[in-house]
C-alpha cells in the first residue's frame, strides 16, 4: 500500500516551507523535456542557477545558515520511527566548518558534505544514528546515510547504531565509531566505505559489519561475522576466533558517484574504477575520475512519470532523482552506456501493475546508486534488471556499478515479485545491496508478500561486495554465472515458514540462503553467514545455509550459520559439511575452508 496523496502533500508542503525559511531553496518544478523542440533545446531540462532545483526535501545549508540545528531536530523528530512512511530527506552541507551540530538521522535521512573530499566539509559535533525509538534495539535502525564528511565528535567518539541499508560512505571520523545503541543493546549491520576512522572502531553488539577499502586506527571486537576487505588498520584474518576475515585489497571497486559544488555550480563526481583497491581514495589531491554537471542530469521529481524519465533517458540526459516516491507504469529503461541514475534521500520506485522498476541494456559503465525499489501490490516477475536475459558482452573494463540500491518487498504494504534483483550483464559490481522480504510491517506474510528468489546472477565475472539478503520463500540468492564473487554475505531465512513442508526443496529440508547452480565451475566467496528463526514452527529443520557444487574451481572461505534462540535448526553448514547448530544455544557453526 502506498501512501495517500494527501499524506504526501501535507508532508511536502510542510518540508517546502521549512526549506524556503532556512536554505531559500527556489520552488519552482523542473520542466521535462520537451519532445518538440530541436536537439539542442531537449539536451538540458530547464535548469536554475547554482545547478537546479532540488526539490523541497533537499535541504542545503553553508555555515551561515541560521537554524540549523533546530531544522535537523524538527526533521529527525518527523523521521525518527516512521519506519513505513513517505518522508524522504537529504540534508547536504555546503564546505566549511559548523560548529556544535548534532545530525541525527531516522528514517529515511541522508546526510552529505558537498565538497570533493570530506575534509572539505567538517562538523565539529556528530552524526548520530541511536535506537531511542526502539528501546535501544538498533537491528531495525534501516534506510539512512551519512557521506562526505569529516566528524569531530564532541565526546571523540560518534555513534552509528545502524543496520542493515544504512551505508557510511566516505566520511572521515576524527576520533573513533561505535556502531551500537546506547547501553550495548542488540545490533545487526552494517556496511562502510571509503572512510578513515582515526580512532577505534567498537562494534560490541553488532552481530555482522563489511568495511570495504578504508582505514581505521583499531577494531575492539567481534560477534559472529566481521569482513574487511582493502583496509589500512583492520585485524589480521583469525576465522571462526575472533570472527575476522580479512583480504589485503578488494579486487575491483568504483565508488559511488555523489554530488558536490564546483563553485556555485552542482557537478556529480564519478570515482574511477580501482583494481587490487586499498585505502580511501581521497586525502591526497583531487580525487581521481571525472564529472558531469548537473545539466547532463533531468533532475526528477515523484510526480514525474515513467513516460517523461524514459524520454529524458532516450535524450541522452542522466537521472538525478530527488527524494519522494515514484510510481511507474513502465519500467526504466536505460540504454545508454555510461548513464547514471542517482537518488538523493531514499528516492523509492513503486512498480504498479506488476511491471519492472529498472531495467539497462547490455552496455558500458552504467551506475545505478541510492535509490529503493518498493515492490507494487500486483507480482512483478522482476524488479530490477541489470542487462536482458544472455547478455553476453565483456564489461570488464568500465563495468555496470549498482551501489546502495535497495528491494524491499512488503512492510509498507502488501507488495509481491517473484524476483527482486537479476544480474545479466558481465562483470557487474553490486556494491552494497540489501534486498529485504520484509518479516515485519504491513502486508506481511507467507503468501501475502510473496516473492520466491531475492538475487539472481546469470552473468559472468560478477563481483558482490556487501550482499545482504533476506528472508525470501526459495532460494535468497541464485548464482548461476561463471567466475562470481562475494565478500560478505548476510541473510536470515524467512521468519514466517509455516512448517516444514512449506520449505521443502525435493529432498532437502529447505532452500539454502546461497545456492551455487550445479553447473558453476569457478566460484569463490568470503566471509557468509545465514541465521535462521522460524517463529511460527519452531520445529522446522533446514539442511544447510549453503549450497554448492563440488568443483575444484568453487571455493569458500569462513561460512557460518546460527540458529536465533533455537527457532529452527541447520543440519550442516554447506552441503554436507559442518556440524548442525544446537539446541537453543545462539551460537554459530563454522566451516572455515570449503571444499
Amino acid at each position: 500500500m502506498s501512501p495517500s496523496p494527501s499524506r504526501r502533500t501535507v508532508l511536502a508542503g510542510a518540508a517546502a516551507a521549512a526549506t524556503a525559511a532556512t536554505v531559500g531553496t527556489a520552488a519552482a518544478a523542473t520542466a521535462p523535456p520537451d519532445a518538440s523542440a530541436p536537439a539542442p533545446a531537449r539536451r538540458r531540462p530547464r535548469a536554475l542557477p547554482g545547478g537546479g532545483d532540488l526539490g523541497p526535501n533537499v535541504l542545503v545549508f553553508d555555515p551561515g545558515t541560521p537554524g540549523i540545528q533546530g531544522k535537523l531536530d524538527e526533521i529527525f523528530k518527523r523521521q525518527e520511527s516512521a519506519q513505513f512512511g513517505p518522508g524522504r530527506y537529504a540534508l547536504l552541507f555546503k564546505p566549511g566548518t559548523y560548529n556544535g551540530l548534532n545530525a541525527q538521522l531516522g528514517f529515511y535521512m541522508s546526510v552529505a558534505g558537498l565538497g570533493l573530499s570530506p575534509d572539505d566539509t567538517t562538523f565539529n559535533g556528530d552524526v548520530t544514528v541511536d535506537a531511542g525509538w526502539f528501546n535501544g534495539n538498533a537491528t531495525q535502525n534501516f534506510w539512512r546515510s551519512a557521506e562526505n564528511l569529516a566528524l569531530v565528535p564532541v565526546n571523540g567518539t560518534n555513534r552509528w547504531a545502524v543496520a542493515q541499508a544504512a551505508p557510511f560512505r566516505r566520511m572521515h571520523v576524527r576520533g573513533s565509531l561505535n556502531l551500537a545503541p546506547d547501553g550495548y543493546g542488540w545490533a545487526s549491520g552494517g556496511y562502510i566505505a571509503d572512510s578513515r576512522v582515526d580512532g577505534e572502531v567498537g562494534p560490541y553488539s553488532q552481530q555482522q559489519w563489511y568495511t570495504r577499502d578504508s582505514a581505521v586506527g583499531g577494531w575492539r571486537n567481534a560477534v559472529w561475522n566481521m569482513v574487511f576487505s582493502g583496509v589500512e588498520g583492520a585485524p589480521a584474518q583469525s576465522f571462526p576466533n575472533p570472527p575476522y576475515t580479512t583480504l589485503g585489497t578488494t579486487p575491483v571497486s568504483r565508488e559511488k558517484p555523489f554530488l558536490y559544488l564546483d563553485g556555485s555550480a552542482y557537478r556529480v563526481f564519478l570515482p574511477e574504477k580501482r583494481t587490487d583497491a586499498r585505502g580511501v581514495t581521497w586525502g591526497n589531491g583531487t580525487p581521481r575520475g571525472t564529472s558531469l554537471p548537473l545539466t547532463d542530469f533531468y533532475v526528477a521529481k515523484p510526480a514525474d512519470s515513467a513516460t517523461t524519465l524514459n524520454q529524458a533517458l532516450t535524450q541522452g540526459l542522466h537521472l538525478l532523482l530527488t527524494p519522494g516516491i515514484y510510481h511507474l507504469d513502465q519500467p526504466l529503461q536505460v540504454n545508454r552506456a555510461g548513464t547514471v541514475v542517482l537518488g538523493l534521500g531514499y528516492a523509492t520506485l513503486v512498480p504498479d501493475g506488476g511491471v519492472t522498476a529498472l531495467k539497462t541494456a547490455d552496455v558500458d559503465g552504467v551506475r545505478l546508486a541510492g535509490f529503493l525499489v518498493d515492490a507494487g501490490s500486483a507480482n512483478s516477475r522482476t524488479l530490477l534488471e541489470v542487462g536482458p536475459e544472455g547478455a553476453s558482452a565483456d564489461h570488464s573494463a568500465n563495468p555496470t556499478t549498482v551501489q546502495d540500491v535497495f528491494v524491499r518487498i512488503g512492510g509498507a504494504g502488501a507488495g509481491r515479485a517473484t524476483t527482486s534483483m537479476v544480474i545479466n550483464s558481465r562483470h557487474t559490481i553490486v556494491d552494497h545491496t540489501w534486498v529485504w522480504r520484509a518479516d515485519h510491517g504491513d502486508g506481511v506474510g507467507w503468501d501475502t508478500n510473496r516473492a520466491d528468489y531475492g538475487v539472481v546472477v546469470n552473468g559472468d565475472d560478477v563481483l558482490a561486495t556487501g550482499l545482504f539478503v533476506e528472508h525470501f520463500n526459495k532460494y535468497d540468492v541464485q548464482w548461476l554465472g561463471q567466475r562470481g564473487r562475494t565478500i560478505f554475505f548476510q541473510n536470515e531465512k524467512a521468519y514466517d515458514a509455516p512448517n516444514q513442508a512449506a520449505i521443502q526443496n525435493g529432498s532437502i529440508k529447505g532452500f539454502a540462503a546461497y545456492k551455487v547452480a550445479d553447473s558453476v565451475t569457478a566460484h569463490e566467496a568470503w566471509g557468509l553467514g545465514s541465521y535462521c528463526y522460524y517463529n511460527v514452527d519452531p520445529t522446522i529443520v533446514q539442511h544447510h545455509g549453503f549450497a554448492a557444487p563440488n568443483a575444484s574451481g568453487v571455493k569458500f572461505h569462513n561460512l557460518l550459520v546460527v540458529s536465533l534462540g533455537g527457532k529452527g535448526q541447520y543440519e550442516r553448514v554447506i552441503n554436507d559439511t559442518g556440524a548442525p547448530t544446537s539446541g537453543t544455544n545462539t551460537v554459530p557453526s563454522t566451516v572455515v575452508s570449503y571444499p
